[in-house]
């Protein structure tokens, strides 16, 4: 009993500093409204149109302000307060879905403004996510500390995934669209509040430097490419954007269309890669050691891919929802553990900068794969265009497996360092 207790403390030790506490409630509280409003737009836009290719464009269009514009955003996160900037983008997200809300309940919503206030919410992204990303540095005080930190903050995630889109079947089937998008409203105060609770007294060396856009742009470019793990990383993660992620606009029309089932469906499925996803990142918390990530890494991206090829070829929901697991799993210990390395080995003046790389390739690319497999789908079907993507993904993965699984992290930590 008492090695169990010490182990689950060991599991959890990022607990032990107050204002990481408080940023893991306020953010476990809004991501599952954000997941919930992820699902009820895809079957909004769906249920307004009917088009699996406007539903693929609707994503590609919330997502591709991230591709533009985060690359850059990352100077203004190594030079900005990150605690007020992210009071800034939770406020602003607040309003998005208050819009969203008050359209459906005086049924004016129209396709239209789910593409425009998907791009406002894109935009507020281009700084959220590098800014959450990097403030958790921020608030672990003993870097040790930090890969159980980065692991735990991925099983946020993932608790938001597994409870997130449940509920949006649950509430879509009850109340509707609108109702998702009030909740998630009201979520977002939760994380307000916690971050005017956050202390922190961090100093950013480049506040005081001289400000020069592409300079300090090209200096974190560089920077991140000349690193073997960070740019390998950087790959691996736009390679997966590309491939593996288009799935998830696709999930209403594999459900609706191929299961021939309801929201409810869609909702336990999602759950089903939730709650692979959170055995991955509970499974990098408890790791002790960073060395021998990267095979695990490329291991871990296989089983992704395979994950989908079986996916798209099942039409009884248990088959669909052991792979929708696989998937999960494949895909969050690639993601967190690509996470670690990179806030493990950078320069502290570069982090936004270099997450700012790793959040345009894992979220900036994304849409392109949306816009992609929108078009195929719409002449090819989506269980083949999912199996496309799984045997690509697959294939890519191969071919780069071995430059990333022979990297020994531990020397480049002490090259960087």
């Amino acid at each position: 009993m008492s090695n169990n207790k010490t182990n689950l403390q060991f599991i959890l030790r990022a607990f032990r500093y107050r204002n990481y506490s408080l940023f893991f409630g306020g953010q476990s509280v809004s991501l599952v409204g954000t997941w919930m409003q992820q699902i009820a737009m895809g079957w909004l836009v769906y249920r307004l149109t009917g088009s699996v290719f406007i539903l693929g464009m609707v994503g590609f269009l919330s997502q591709i302000p991230v591709f533009f514009f985060a690359p850059f955003a990352g100077i203004f996160v190594d030079r900005w307060d990150r605690r007020k900037l992210l009071i800034i983008t939770q406020i602003l997200s607040t309003i998005q879905a208050a819009v969203l809300f008050i359209l459906v309940l005086l049924n004016m919503i129209a396709v239209w403004h789910v593409i425009v206030l998907g791009i406002f919410l894109g935009l507020i992204n281009v700084f959220d996510m590098p800014g959450r990303q990097v403030f958790v540095v921020d608030i672990i005080e003993k870097k040790e500390d930090l890969v159980n930190a980065i692991a735990i903050n991925s099983a946020m995630v993932n608790i938001a995934r597994l409870l997130g889109p449940s509920l949006a079947g649950l509430v879509l089937a009850w109340k509707g669209e609108g109702f998702c998008f009030l909740l998630n409203a009201l979520s977002y105060l939760a994380v307000i509040i916690s971050l005017f609770m956050i202390k922190t007294d961090s100093y950013l060396e480049n506040k005081n430097k001289k400000f020069k856009l592409w300079d300090e742009f090209k200096e974190g470019f560089i920077h991140a490419f000349e690193l073997p793990v960070v740019r390998s990383m950087i790959l691996l993660l736009a390679l997966t954007s590309l491939m593996g992620m288009a799935y998830q606009t696709l999930m209403p029309v594999f459900v609706k269309d191929i299961l021939k089932s309801d929201a409810r469906t869609l909702g336990f499925l999602m759950a089903g890669s939730g709650i692979g996803a959170l055995a991955g990142t509970f499974y990098l918390a408890s790791r002790k050691k960073v060395d021998g990530l990267g095979k695990i890494i490329v291991f871990a991206s296989g089983i992704f891919g395979m994950s989908l090829i079986f996916f798209s070829l099942s039409r009884n929901f248990w088959f669909c929802f052991f792979f929708m697991m696989c998937s999960g799993f494949g895909m969050m210990v690639q993601m967190a553990g690509s996470n670690t390395i990179l806030q493990m080995v950078v320069h502290d003046d570069k982090r936004g900068r270099v997450m700012s790389l790793f959040i345009t390739a894992l979220v900036g690319i994304m849409p392109f794969g949306s816009l992609l497999s929108g078009w195929m789908a719409n002449r090819i079907g989506t269980p083949n265009t999912i199996l496309i993507s799984g045997i690509g993904l697959f294939f890519g993965i191969f071919a780069l497996g071995r430059r990333i699984s022979g990297i020994s992290f531990l020397n480049q930590l002490t090259e960087v360092k």
